[in-house]
């Protein structure tokens, strides 16, 4: 057994556990701990949900000074919703500690409110590399003061493509700051990082983090012309809950998008050319099941964290085989199985060689079946209010209105995603014309609100 009463923490952060009902400490927390407490760089890999969040919280939070107010410590996440779950754990770590203050900066929200937020100074920094590196660059964030520099899931990072961004980043930190490296997994471009960023590095492994997927991997034969035809038929046998179609082109993900539309799959597609409100309200529906297939470019992809992804389908090969592993590790995540299908035409061949040289993937070669596609309709609709956060509307507001005078089960609604200006909910397919008509003609905190369904 592994107390934290065994660590040399301050009476801040011990009242905080206690109050949090945290007195054991988890594998990777037991190892990683001592370590960090030490003021040595760590990489550590852990599996999700090992608690390596409240390890290197409690790690950063031990080296700050609270009475200056300026970052100290700078902890970047894959994805947007990572990065609001680690801010908020932090706040939780740090609730004994006075006016210790937890500054969220990630893409896909407006710029604006997150300047504002930077004019007032902060002790924590949690955010996404792009919008960070965005900010450094236009000298609205100074790192010059920041102790503790941590990557969490750095794995997913590098597969995301923010190596870039992350080198950046860190070339703007003081060089005797210390490193946390958290990842899943251990590749050779994790071992690489930890020797860039990292100063002799301890290296602690949690049982289990560096289980592979259970992904099964299906290779399909199929004439350029008949690939449309191939993937309804394919997604109408598997019947995904959720899948990613992966395209080389923008063009391509329109068209396969709008193919799949006429074969009666509800499929929505995802690009660099699109506005970014368009693009999360694609992300929204998505994640909230309003849609079963996701077509999507690799870029545009880039910032998609979908943890229950049932299949990822290649309807072009990717032209290397890393983007390859990159797109198929999209699902098989947290434990869960996967299946990542590949539609090869004749011309892909050295393609599907290639994968199979670099051993990403024995190739596999499945025969398609003659049924015909069935639709694929998805089991929510998504309906949007145009009000947010900037007028204090919560989740919990929306599905009281639902609930109470919309008169909706609460079996009927799913998920709720609050933005500042809009929110969007998730409502049984059945039961989205009554939640629509039921919301226009009432009020939501007290006032009208406009809504629509997407």
């Amino acid at each position: 057994m592994h107390d934290f009463s065994s660590l040399p923490l301050s009476p801040a952060l011990r009242q905080s556990l206690d109050t949090l009902g945290y007195t054991t400490m988890t594998p990777v927390q037991a190892l990683a701990l001592p370590i960090a407490f030490e003021g040595r760089d760590l990489i550590a890999q852990a599996p999700t949900g090992s608690g390596k969040t409240v390890a290197f919280g409690l790690a950063l939070l031990q080296r700050l000074d609270p009475t200056y107010v300026k970052p100290q410590a700078l902890v970047l996440c894959p994805t947007r919703e990572l990065a609001d779950q680690v801010a908020r754990e932090i706040r939780r770590l740090a609730a004994a500690i006075p006016n210790l203050k937890v500054l969220l900066l990630t893409g896909g929200v407006p710029l604006a409110p997150q300047l504002a937020s930077l004019r007032k100074d902060s002790h924590v920094v949690v955010g996404t590399p792009g919008r960070v590196q965005e900010l450094i660059d236009t000298n609205a964030l100074s790192l010059a003061k920041v102790r503790t520099f941590v990557l969490d899931e750095a794995d997913r990072m590098l597969d995301m493509g923010f190596e870039k961004a992350i080198r950046e980043i860190a070339h703007h930190l003081p060089p005797q700051r210390q490193g946390l490296l958290f990842s899943a997994t251990f590749p050779d471009d994790i071992r690489r990082i930890g020797r860039e960023f990292l100063r002799e590095p301890a290296e602690v492994a949690v049982e289990g983090a560096a289980e592979k997927p259970a992904i099964e991997q299906r290779f399909y034969e199929v004439e350029s012309a008949r690939k449309s035809a191939a993937l309804a038929a394919l997604l109408s046998e598997t019947q995904p809950e959720s899948c990613v179609v992966f395209c080389n082109t923008r063009r391509e993900v329109d068209e396969v998008a709008e193919s799949l539309g006429k074969a009666g799959v509800h499929a929505l597609a995802l690009h660099g050319d699109m506005e970014q409100r368009d693009r999360d309200e694609v992300l929204v529906r998505f994640a909230n099941k309003s849609c079963r297939v996701l077509v999507a470019s690799d870029v545009a992809a880039r910032g998609l964290d979908i943890r229950e992804l049932d299949t990822v389908v290649n309807y072009e090969l990717p032209h290397d085989a890393d983007a390859y592993v990159h797109r198929i590790g999209r699902t098989g995540r947290a434990g869960r199985s996967g299946l990542a299908i590949s539609l090869v035409a004749p011309r892909e061949m050295p393609r599907a060689d290639s994968v199979a040289n670099s051993g990403a993937a024995p190739l596999r070669w499945d025969t398609l079946k003659s049924g015909k596609a069935s639709s694929l309709p998805a089991a929510m609709a998504t309906l949007r209010l145009d009000a947010g956060r900037t007028d204090k509307m919560r989740p919990g507001d929306i599905l009281g209105a639902l609930t109470g005078d919309a008169g909706l089960p609460a079996a009927a609604v799913g998920k709720i995603d609050v933005f500042p200006t809009r929110s969007y909910v998730a409502i049984r397919r059945e039961d989205a014309a009554r939640a629509l008509e039921r919301l226009r003609a009432g009020r939501i905190k007290g006032r009208a609100v406009r809504v629509s369904k997407l």
